[in-house]
């Protein structure tokens, strides 16, 4: 999972504790656990991350960790409720992402959301003795308001 998301190293009970703390404090980050309803499971995270008012712009992160879980629309339901709000209550413009190349699975759910390839790092991820790229994606508040309005007519 960790080489699908661009991590490096495991961390430890201690770090992720340590990570937790600090992110609690940061003001421009939003982060969420996703949890299952039926039996209170974490089973990933969504959030915000370089969350900058004055340009409307932020960094998005939608990890579903369970496996055992993919597949069934609970990402693209974060995803979405996420943007809600970017879009909603924050009134940002613009979010951008970037997702590792070979990452197939993550281009096809970031392209259901909305986002458009806006960019590519040529050899821009380095894991286990080899490059690939890092693309980055984007989505602005029309584009997405223009999408869930078609989902919601029954038209997308």
């Amino acid at each position: 999972m960790r080489k699908l998301t661009g991590e490096v190293a495991p961390m430890t009970r201690a770090e992720a504790e340590g990570w937790y703390r600090r992110m609690r404090s940061e003001k421009d980050r939003i982060w969420f656990a996703i949890v299952l309803k039926e039996g209170n499971r974490v089973i990933g995270e969504a959030g915000l991350l370089r969350m900058f008012k004055p340009w409307l712009c932020t960094d998005m992160s939608v990890i579903i960790g369970e496996k055992d879980v993919w597949g069934r629309g609970l990402g693209t339901e974060a995803g979405r409720l996420l943007l809600d709000l970017v879009f909603g209550d924050l009134a940002f413009h613009r979010v951008s992402m970037g997702v590792v190349g070979f990452n197939e699975r993550a281009m096809r759910f970031w392209k259901g959301l909305g986002f458009r390839e806006e960019g590519i790092q040529r050899d821009g991820y380095y894991c286990d003795g080899r490059y690939s790229e890092f693309v980055m994606m984007s989505i602005l508040e029309d584009e997405y308001r223009s999408l869930r309005g078609k989902e919601r007519s029954g038209t997308a």
